[in-house]
């Protein structure tokens, strides 16, 4: 796909499935956050070269905006990006787009750092701040 929104230096390409499609004959709104989690998990593993197996945030909360419909068959390009990072938590945007370039969702989402043994939040560590800083930042306090 060649269309992109050039504020977004990450780009994931997500197919819309068949089964996504609803009796309106587009994509389920619900569909827009699974969009949004593969591209956040796309972005996850190569920017940040993380797995599941060293997951240390929850999602704490998400909103969306549709902009257009949905339809399949149709392969969509995600754009996401870090927007935001806090003491305890990070925040993400994210673009859906066809492949000419028109804008079908936006969202974002907040994550909190998670001590999953300890069962409560934590600190963002270093070293993550300063991989997402160093891709996607300077951040605005």
């Amino acid at each position: 796909m060649s269309s992109t929104n050039e504020a977004f230096r990450f780009h994931h390409d997500v197919t819309v499935r068949f089964r996504d499609i609803d009796v309106a004959g587009h994509a389920h709104h619900a569909d827009a956050f699974i969009y949004f989690e593969e591209a956040r998990w796309a972005y996850w593993l190569e920017v940040v070269g993380r797995g599941l197996d060293e997951l240390d945030y929850v999602l704490a909360e998400g909103s969306v905006r549709w902009h257009a419909r949905v339809l399949w068959p149709q392969a969509v390009r995600v754009g996401v990006r870090v927007s935001r990072i806090g003491r305890k938590h990070f925040e993400m945007e994210y673009e859906v787009r066809t492949r000419e370039g028109a804008k079908l969702q936006s969202g974002r989402t907040v994550q909190v750092m998670y001590d999953f043994e300890a069962g409560r939040s934590k600190e963002m560590p270093a070293d993550l701040r300063a991989t997402l800083t160093a891709y996607d930042g300077p951040f605005a306090p």
